[in-house]
């Protein structure tokens, strides 16, 4: 496991401030959710139990479903790719063969590879089933993506400017950051990042865009670490557009077909699944003044929990999602069996309601919904919609074509 968070033990998660702040400096701090310090520090603790509780019970069960889920993608797949290899110049064959290889690469990107990444399964001390020399059929890097991923937006989950997943440094994803005409094209970098999801994963795991604004000569490390990037793109696109085609002989159109529209739907999949758990509406984010730099672990599990959203849905969806359809339960508890989300969602909500939090929660298409909304909406000036109507609309029009003026300091 790399995430730095869970090795801190709940007595560290609920400890008093420094001896050097007065109780009354640290009764003052104000915490998310208007909830007190000791309050906060309650939430921790069952939040804590729930997390110990799985883990003292994680056993053959869990292991079972693991492996058969592996076994189950692999037949998927393989029997994907040999339909498409004879019979993918026959209408229903490749329909058949497509959908099976969308659902495969989901499964792997998702239930299987996400999760294992996370360290999930390392209990197991399987190496075929280990956080450490698991491959995926991805573009990233595995050891790139979970220093972004694991470390990164675990660990700062929706801080604006240091959470990269965060609108992936392309999106404005807060009334708080500062609106500019740029931002009026971001429902088309929305669209255009679900299409190419896995590649817009590989590039913001580099930091390639900070880097090259920036503007500064590349170090031998990052030279390795696109190096690295590369290589796995090269091995994605060898398999999926050069070698299965050439294998489908004269279907070899149909086949190259095929799986770019598998590639494109697992892309849309993972990239709504991810928006529904972190951009929907209600789902708060935080500035980086906020975030003690002595956060504790109850502190960061309520952030965790303000700023997370659930999809409800049948156990397939749970399944098809990798579980994240329970995101807040994960970025709780992400080191925890995916399997297990499901079964503790009881037990988190009632924690919400016990401490008059939201638990945010909706089937697929509202949050998907709620999500392209925030997109839109903060695309334009805070309060534009709301202001414009008929007798105003060239006004409006206008003072998108500029950036709004900084706010004046109160008093001036």
């Amino acid at each position: 496991m790399t995430l730095t968070r869970d090795e801190r033990t709940t007595t560290e998660a609920t400890a008093p401030a420094a001896s050097g702040e007065s109780a009354a400096g640290a009764g003052a701090k104000a915490y998310p959710g208007g909830l007190t310090a000791e309050q906060v520090e309650e939430i921790g603790r069952e939040l804590e139990t729930i997390r110990q509780d799985v883990l003292a019970d994680r056993g053959e069960v869990d292991a079972t479903y693991i492996r058969r889920v592996i076994a189950a993608q692999r037949a998927l797949e393989l029997g994907s790719r040999a339909l498409l290899l004879v019979g993918s110049r026959n209408k229903v064959a490749w329909l058949v063969g497509t959908v099976a290889l969308a659902t495969a690469k989901s499964l792997d990107n998702m239930e299987i590879g996400h999760n294992v990444l996370h360290g999930q399964w390392d209990w197991m001390r399987d190496p075929k089933i280990h956080s450490s020399t698991w491959d995926w059929d991805h573009a990233s890097p595995p050891e790139q993506w979970k220093r972004a991923h694991n470390e990164t937006h675990h660990t700062y989950t929706n801080v604006l400017g240091m959470d990269n997943d965060l609108g992936y440094g392309i999106l404005r994803v807060d009334e708080a950051q500062e609106w500019e005409p740029r931002h009026l094209i971001q429902p088309v970098w929305n669209l255009l990042t679900a299409c190419i999801f896995e590649w817009g994963i590989a590039m913001y795991d580099l930091e390639f865009g900070e880097h090259l604004r920036a503007k500064k000569k590349m170090p031998p490390e990052k030279r390795d670490e696109v190096i690295a990037a590369l290589r796995k793109v090269r091995k994605q696109v060898t398999k999926d557009f050069v070698v299965h085609p050439l294998l489908s002989g004269r279907g070899w159109r149909a086949t190259l077909t095929a799986n770019a529209v598998a590639v494109l739907a697992r892309n849309i999949w993972s990239h709504s699944v991810i928006m529904c758990g972190h951009f929907p509406e209600g789902v708060e984010t935080f500035e980086q003044p906020e975030l003690d730099e002595r956060e504790t672990k109850a502190e960061w599990y309520v952030r965790q929990m303000l700023g997370s959203a659930n999809i409800s849905g049948s156990k397939f969806m749970h399944l098809m999602t990798g579980n994240l359809s329970h995101q807040i339960e994960h970025h709780c508890f992400p080191d925890l069996p995916s399997r297990r989300y499901g079964e503790i969602a009881p037990r988190v909500r009632a924690v919400f309601d016990r401490y008059g939090l939201a638990y945010n929660a909706r089937p697929l298409p509202q949050q998907v919904a709620s999500a392209w909304h925030k997109v839109i909406r903060l695309s334009l000036p805070n309060g534009w919609l709301e202001e414009t109507n008929r007798r105003n609309l060239g006004r409006q029009l206008r003072k998108l074509a500029r950036p709004q003026p900084p706010a004046l300091p109160a008093g001036a």
